[in-house]
């Protein structure tokens, strides 16, 4: 049993879970109030954010990158052919850098900002950051998501996958961060179909499903969300 601290709408925690998900592993989640500082929580992840996975005999585990590192390690050869990471060196190399793009530059640019001001503000003390959302910080997130979409579209329509062939952790981390902004509204689908394809498939999969049944009070889904042919 593995115990994940995370937040529902953390995308990076998002990520995690799909992973968790498609390697079919019971996990219990904690939900965790980064803004709060627990002292317990920085005891286990200095930096204090999520997500952080906890197995039994490893230590904390902090960050996607190396919570799927030891899922590959450890689980990922029972997958065979659908091992999350390729077995190639050339795959491996493009997984990761794709799952950095995501998890760093489009946390960083789109789905970070876009979070934090709609939702994590909504719960925030105002000495913590909290109250009503920036409306430069929001415009500047969802143009940024438009050249992100763009740029999955372009890998949509060249490859089956966005990293290759088969699906990958790329596709888990990109799906997972465009969930999290998914339920909010703020995703231009009408603007790429080769990316909307896309996240319909990997939204398809059992390991999305808890994902699109999490709902938060006070802040209404987008009317699509759970639609798998939207």
């Amino acid at each position: 049993m593995f115990t994940l601290f995370h937040h529902p709408f953390c995308p990076r925690s998002r990520f995690v879970r799909l992973a968790l998900g498609e390697h079919g592993l019971d996990t219990r989640l904690v939900e965790e109030l980064v803004w709060d500082r627990r002292e317990a929580f920085l005891a286990l992840n200095p930096a204090g954010d999520t997500p952080v996975l906890i197995a039994e005999g490893t230590p904390a585990m902090p960050g996607p990158g190396l919570v799927a590192e030891f899922l590959d390690e450890i689980h990922g050869a029972p997958l065979g052919d659908h091992r999350l990471l390729p077995r190639a060196m050339n795959d491996r190399i493009e997984v990761r850098r794709l799952m950095s793009w995501f998890n760093d530059k489009f946390f960083e640019e789109a789905s970070g900002p876009l979070v934090t001001e709609r939702v994590y503000k909504r719960f925030m003390k105002p000495e913590h950051g909290g109250g009503a959302p920036s409306t430069d910080v929001l415009r500047a997130a969802k143009a940024n998501v438009r050249y992100h979409l763009a740029y999955i579209g372009w890998l949509a329509r060249t490859r089956n996958f966005l990293a290759g062939d088969q699906l990958t952790f790329a596709d888990l981390a990109a799906a997972a961060h465009l969930s999290a902004i998914d339920y909010l509204g703020d995703v231009p689908w009408n603007e790429d179909d080769a990316a909307k394809a896309w996240y319909v498939r990997i939204k398809s999969r059992p390991s999305f499903r808890p994902l699109l049944n999490e709902w938060m009070a006070g802040v209404p889904a987008s009317a699509h969300y759970i639609d798998l042919d939207f």
